[in-house]
């Protein structure tokens, strides 16, 4: 079912794109045109987070961002757990804003006691006009630190097999007010793999699309695709859906998803929940943004 919700989302994404490629001249993407404007997309998403994968937004130039990321256990864990509210993982992050185009951020987890650090970069932003640009993108690079202490602590241990490392290219279109799609190309390294049959080095890829209810709330789901032949760990594809509020200075989003990991190695390639099971885990982010240099510090 996953996957044929892939194919219908991919589909649509390529014939729709392909549709306005034909509108315009595709030689003329990248000419300006001195009698028109140039008018860039924004909001294509509510914030830096689609569900639990990064989005194509960075925070405005001299903003940071507090995001506090929380799990519940998951719902078929029964009445003595209270269904999932006695037992959490819980992620805290902070993301700022460079300027127009780079973004930075940090961030630790509770699950493996992890910390990441990233950085996202925008490289084309959709626009329409004297420059037509169909679609935005941004590249994402992360690195994760495993803090666990080591299983076999008798043994050689390495720090290097602590650390894994995240590539995306994120791939975003607004074809509406209320409906935006991306894709998610991603390549995972882990320096420490299980098994000799475990890739280091493998593929995934996520798709993702907002449908805006209202002015301040909106309808996100998400899916991560990642061939079984990759990895001898049992696991599943996630499949995450949530709603994004607005708040004024606060954006609160409620999700469910077979994941409980919120950064980008785990929940992509070692998530062992599964829906048909109800391994559900229902969580929420919530962001709160800070001015820190004001807009006219970068003219």
């Amino acid at each position: 079912m996953n996957k044929k919700l892939l194919s219908v989302l991919l589909v649509l994404f390529i014939l729709t794109g392909i549709r306005s490629l034909a509108q315009d001249e595709l030689l003329g993407l990248f000419e300006d045109d001195n009698t028109q404007q140039t008018e860039y997309a924004y909001a294509t998403f509510k914030t830096s987070r689609l569900v639990y994968g990064h989005s194509v937004e960075n925070p405005a130039p001299g903003n940071l961002i507090f995001l506090i990321q929380h799990n519940f256990g998951s719902l078929n864990s029964g009445f003595y757990e209270l269904f999932g509210l006695d037992r959490a993982t819980i992620r805290l992050g902070l993301e700022y804003g460079i300027n127009d185009f780079i973004s930075i951020g940090a961030g630790r987890s509770s699950w493996e006691k992890t910390y990441d650090g990233f950085i996202k970069a925008k490289i084309l932003r959709q626009s329409s006009g004297a420059r037509y640009i169909p679609v935005t993108i941004a590249y994402f690079g992360s690195v994760n630190l495993n803090s666990l202490k080591w299983q076999f602590p008798d043994r050689k241990n390495y720090f290097s097999s602590r650390l894994s490392y995240i590539n995306q290219l994120l791939i975003a279109r607004k074809f509406s007010q209320s409906f935006s799609l991306q894709l998610s190309p991603t390549l995972v390294h882990k320096n420490l793999v299980p098994t000799n049959e475990d890739k280091n080095t493998s593929f995934a890829l996520g798709i993702g699309g907002r449908y805006k209810l209202s002015q301040r709330v909106s309808l996100n789901a998400e899916y991560f695709w990642y061939p079984e032949d990759q990895t001898t760990i049992q696991r599943n594809d996630v499949v995450s859906v949530g709603f994004d509020i607005e708040t004024g200075g606060h954006v609160f989003q409620l999700h469910i998803s077979n994941a409980q990991a919120m950064f980008e190695r785990s929940f992509i390639t070692e998530t062992a929940g599964r829906w048909d099971k109800g391994d559900i885990f229902f969580g929420f982010n919530i962001s709160r943004t800070f001015v820190i240099r004001k807009p006219e510090t970068f003219r």
